[in-house]
């Protein structure tokens, strides 16, 4: 059986739901293949009272259908009669349930989203299962799964109806960070060192099921080509699948990802609806959905907490594929072993290592020692009036300290130490003074470097406050 790697904060919220002297109504929610389903299997190693999943774009005949078919197979009752309704489903299985013995019963439905199709009345009957039966026992842990993450939130956990407060426990499960894929790859006989590894991240980002397709005896390169770029790759039509097994209308968001990918920077909302006609509430959900499934992130821009909002894609796999593989009519299946150490790949390294470093706020606040101490992370954009000489800049991460202190966090991607030139330098230090000029902060402002290996030291190393590496990255956190 497959290590479960990581998850340990997850697997105490399962544990302590498990271990209560109550009825439990946990929710886990999060991008598809991050890995909730196999977190449940083997925290509870299949010893499940009852598991149902749902059925993609399945009617509602279908999925009652299924479920019949997995509550026989539970139950040893061959002679079920067929279920007509949800409210005879979940009848059905109460009756089962009491029939079973064991202290904690552990209930499992996986896929919920799906289950809800329209007219269902899925949710409705749910909510009667739990407050006229489920209610009146202590003894039932019941697991809801799903991966589109919008109707987890507004169905269950911001239920308004009879699920209202009832959902007990929330477990968001989020992509791995650098030291859990880590340690995944180690688990799995990798030997690939801290560089390779966030070579690695930036093109499959930290999604457990994207790693598990990677192979040892390949080279990281040999990797991608084989998952990406030959006929009958793994990864070949992942695009299409990832985003219409989760979103409604998924052309809708395909075109809001496809606009945030050419401009690393992000777009504010304005700018969204002049390039797309999208505006109010549709705009809104679209935004909000892509959010809770971490393709994009909203951040707020320095000085500004409400006002001009940047949104930037952040999906490291969507971001590879506008860049390389929508458009490669090469035909090439080792596209990428002739292609890594291209110039161009060489600048869309040190790109993607910004957004690298920006999935890792937490760890940057621990190598500085801040993870304590109050602060505020936001991005700074410098756009000049048609009067004003002054050239634009941007700053993609702010960390604004309550003692007054302002990092302003540069994050270079090197495969050596990394060592600032004289040009670098002036930059900085002009950077740093347009900053201290718009916001008014002449004190305070200093620059920290974040690079994999570290800085050489040189006549310019002066200029940085503070520095973090890899190893910051990789840091594990309590």
């Amino acid at each position: 059986m497959e290590k479960l790697v990581g998850r340990e904060r997850e697997c105490k919220e399962l544990q302590w739901a498990l271990d209560s002297k109550r009825s439990e109504f946990v929710i886990l929610y999060g991008r598809r293949r991050v890995g909730k389903t196999f977190l449940v299997r083997r925290f509870f190693n299949d010893k499940f009272c009852f598991h149902y999943v749902g059925a993609h774009r399945q009617k509602k005949e279908i999925q009652l259908q299924n479920f019949r078919e997995a509550l026989i197979r539970y139950s040893g009752d061959r002679d079920l009669p067929e279920l007509s309704s949800w409210h005879e489903a979940f009848l059905r299985l109460a009756d089962y349930l009491e029939r079973r013995s064991e202290r904690r019963k552990v209930i499992f439905f996986d896929e919920m989203p799906w289950i809800d199709t329209m007219g269902s009345e899925f949710v409705d009957e749910l909510e009667y299962f739990w407050s006229s039966w489920v209610q009146t026992r202590d003894d039932i842990v019941f697991i809801g799964c799903g991966s589109a993450t919008s109707w987890m939130k507004d169905k269950l956990e911001d239920n308004q109806g009879g699920l209202h407060n009832r959902i007990t426990h929330r477990i968001y499960l989020r992509p791995f960070y650098l030291s859990e894929c880590k340690a995944y790859l180690i688990e799995h006989g990798f030997d690939w060192d801290d560089y390779q590894i966030i070579q690695c991240y930036m093109i499959f980002g930290g999604v457990p099921y994207y790693l598990s397709l990677l192979r040892p005896y390949r080279s990281l390169n040999e990797n991608v080509d084989a998952l990406m770029f030959a006929p009958g790759g793994d990864l070949a039509n992942e695009f299409k699948e990832l985003y219409t097994a989760l979103f409604n209308r998924a052309d809708r968001y395909i075109e809001i990802v496809r606009l945030l990918s050419t401009k690393r920077q992000g777009f504010t909302r304005n700018e969204i609806e002049q390039a797309t006609g999208y505006s109010g509430g549709s705009l809104t959900k679209v935004l909000d959905n892509l959010e809770r499934c971490d393709f994009i992130v909203s951040y707020a821009q320095f000085g500004n907490k409400n006002k001009m909002t940047l949104f930037r894609l952040c999906d490291f796999y969507t971001l590879f594929y506008f860049r390389y593989i929508e458009n490669n009519r090469t035909r090439d299946e080792l596209y990428w072993q002739h292609h890594f150490a291209d110039r161009t790949v060489e600048v869309w390294e040190g790109f993607t290592f910004e957004e690298v470093c920006l999935r890792h706020l937490p760890h940057i606040k621990y190598g500085l020692g801040i993870s304590g101490i109050p602060t505020e992370a936001s991005a700074w954009r410098f756009v000049p009036r048609k009067d004003d000489k002054r050239k634009g800049a941007q700053i993609d991460l702010v960390i604004k300290r309550v003692d007054k202190i302002v990092h302003l966090v540069e994050m270079k991607f090197a495969a050596n130490v990394y060592s600032i030139s004289k040009d670098y330098a002036q930059r900085l230090s002009e950077r740093k003074d347009l900053f201290s000029q718009v916001t008014g902060i002449s004190r305070g402002a200093v620059i920290t470097m974040i690079t994999p290996k570290g800085l050489a030291e040189g006549k310019h190393s002066s200029l940085v406050h503070s520095q973090l590496t890899a190893k910051h990255l990789f840091a594990q956190l309590d």
